[in-house]
């Protein structure tokens, strides 16, 4: 049995279901790193300090989910571009000083990439064209973490108005600034609102989690068949797909789930967290990670 020499993990509350082993992981056997192990843990953000307080130099990094993006921020120095500017982070790089004490952490967002990536690789498997932006509006379900990300991925797309839909609108008008900082228009509405604006979205990214946009599918369910033009990706991969996903294809639409924006926000990852260079990546690692979810979702 070989050896682990490194160790990476998830860390959310909840996590049971998270896919990010079998990503992680199956990226290691495709790079040939048979001594990097990656799993889960259950970590809320006042657990979050103790944890990483009790890991020791076998430990590269972690991914961070709900409810730890911004819980992380303080500990490490943001490192790019959308971790700095959105103060939300998704992945933390560990460097040691030594054998002991406490670690270096680099702090990075890449979910904003994942989102884009989704999003555009889903509309050139339909067979539509990607332009080199896609302007218009755009519509974002949610008001946390990932739905910062989201607004910062309408911004590499180009979109000029977003329109931010949650169950507590005033909790969402905390996200106007930031849009406006792209440039970006904003209105904040309720969630009940949606089925009144999808027709003129090009872009929907639901950040709700899994089963709290059922109300939201089941409103758009009175919508006649060609309502919607645009593309939906609904970050939740638990079920699959999900009945905003099912009524979304129904009235026209690209449905995309939260599986592919897990894979193209967890490519960077993996090379943030074992040292690797973009370019040195396989080539096939893609479509590799996507064989090995199919197979478990």
């Amino acid at each position: 049995m070989t050896e682990i020499r490194h160790r990476a993990a998830v860390l959310g509350k909840p996590i049971s279901h998270s896919l990010s082993p079998v990503i992680h992981n199956t990226a290691y056997r495709a790079m040939g790193l048979n001594d990097w192990f990656y799993d889960s843990h259950e970590v809320d953000d006042h657990t979050l300090g103790d944890f990483i307080g009790e890991l020791d130099p076998r430990w590269s990094g972690l991914s961070l989910t709900m409810p730890l993006k911004k819980a992380i921020m303080p500990m490490g120095e943001p490192s790019n571009r959308w971790a700095e500017k959105l103060g939300v982070a998704n992945t933390a790089v560990f460097q040691w000083r030594g054998n002991s004490g406490t670690p270096d952490i680099k702090l990075y967002n890449t979910d904003v990439a994942g989102i884009n990536l989704a999003i555009t690789n889903a509309m050139r498997h339909d067979g539509r064209p990607v332009p080199n932006d896609i302007r218009g509006n755009g519509l974002v379900i949610g008001s946390g973490s990932t739905a910062t990300s989201a607004i910062a991925a309408f911004s590499t797309l180009q979109i000029q108005h977003v329109t931010i839909a949650a169950r507590h609108p005033e909790k969402a008008h905390a996200l106007a600034p930031l849009a406006q900082t792209f440039g970006m228009s904003v209105d904040v509405i309720a969630l009940g609102q949606v089925p009144e604006i999808v027709s003129g979205e090009q872009i929907v990214v639901s950040t709700l989690p899994s089963h709290a946009a059922d109300s939201t599918a089941a409103g758009l369910s009175a919508l006649r068949p060609g309502s919607v033009q645009g593309t939906l990706l609904d970050v939740v991969y638990d079920p699959r797909p999900t009945a905003l996903m099912t009524i979304w294809k129904r009235l026209g639409g690209i449905a995309v789930g939260g599986e592919e924006m897990l894979l193209y926000q967890a490519i960077p990852q993996i090379a943030y967290m074992t040292g690797t260079d973009f370019d040195a990546l396989p080539p096939t690692l893609d479509s590799t990670i996507r064989h090995a979810l199919e197979e478990v979702l």
